[in-house]
């Protein structure tokens, strides 16, 4: 690592992070006094879930669910790595009571906000916490991914979705999520994931400079990360090795991967790479 990344890491950027998180709470005190504030939005300073807007995304992405995912009103809907609720929250706009929503997430704060706000208002949103480790968003926990089973059922859920979830996840624990995800998923379910796929394409616009995520550091045989210290911070894969998983685990990707904006295309549907895939 060069000087001045070394300088960014211990010095800039947690300056910045103080002065953001501090700007986040006048907004909500701003909030408050308005009497302008959404029970279902978190205040600004609890998201911790990447810089975009918390209700532009969530909508986005639930058209994605509807147009890709072919979600129903009474779907039954698996969210790994939910978060705060940024994607639960549209979604209580469109399921019915016949409906239900599952959602865990290794932050355990996220959780509480979700039960406290969301699943008050709406009892057939359910969230959970699991306690599992992560160098970045949960260095305390006691289980790893690599051997963690989901609190479901096999073939229970119609739809189940990821987002921004593989993109801080080594391989081992992407291959043991892949399984447990087709295993809760009944026939012809469909999942929506989305990552940082690397292919002659996006490697091509890495070297060039012109990717959001410098992913050059070789993890292992398969995944590359843009920060040696910690790896989790983003993390890419190879597109051969992803379609090989998908398919050793009866997963079927629809048409072809939707790719994102992330590595500096001009075409793309989402910032991230997304794959819809169909459970055989």
């Amino acid at each position: 690592m060069n000087y001045n990344n070394r300088m960014f890491k211990s010095i800039i950027k947690p300056i910045y992070l103080a002065f953001k998180k501090l700007s986040y709470k006048i907004f909500d005190f701003y909030d408050e006094l308005k009497g302008t504030k959404n029970p279902l939005i978190p205040p600004r300073s609890m998201i911790y879930i990447g810089d975009g807007d918390y209700e532009k995304t969530g909508k986005e992405f639930l058209g994605y669910f509807i147009e890709l995912g072919h979600i129903m009103p009474n779907s039954k809907i698996l969210d790994i790595g939910c978060g705060i609720g940024r994607m639960a929250v549209p979604i209580t706009k469109y399921l019915t009571e016949n409906g239900e929503y599952h959602g865990f997430d290794i932050v355990k704060m996220g959780i509480n906000w979700a039960n406290e706000n969301i699943t008050s208002r709406y009892p057939n949103f359910y969230f959970k916490h699991s306690n599992i480790f992560n160098q970045m968003y949960n260095p305390q926990g006691i289980v790893n991914s690599s051997n963690y089973t989901f609190e479901y059922s096999n073939d229970y859920f119609d739809f189940v979705f990821l987002t921004s979830v593989f993109t801080h996840m080594y391989a081992i624990d992407v291959e043991r999520y892949i399984y447990e995800i087709s295993r809760v998923m009944k026939s012809k379910a469909r999942c929506l994931i989305t990552m940082f796929i690397l292919n002659d394409e996006s490697k091509d616009n890495i070297k060039r400079s012109k990717s959001d995520q410098n992913l050059i550091y070789r993890i292992d045989n398969v995944s590359f990360t843009k920060d040696q210290e910690i790896p989790e911070s983003a993390i890419g894969f190879d597109e051969d090795y992803i379609k090989l998983l998908f398919k050793k685990n009866g997963l079927i990707i629809c048409d072809s991967i939707n790719y994102g904006s992330w590595c500096g295309r001009k075409n793309y549907l989402s910032y991230q790479d997304i794959i819809i895939a169909e459970k055989l």
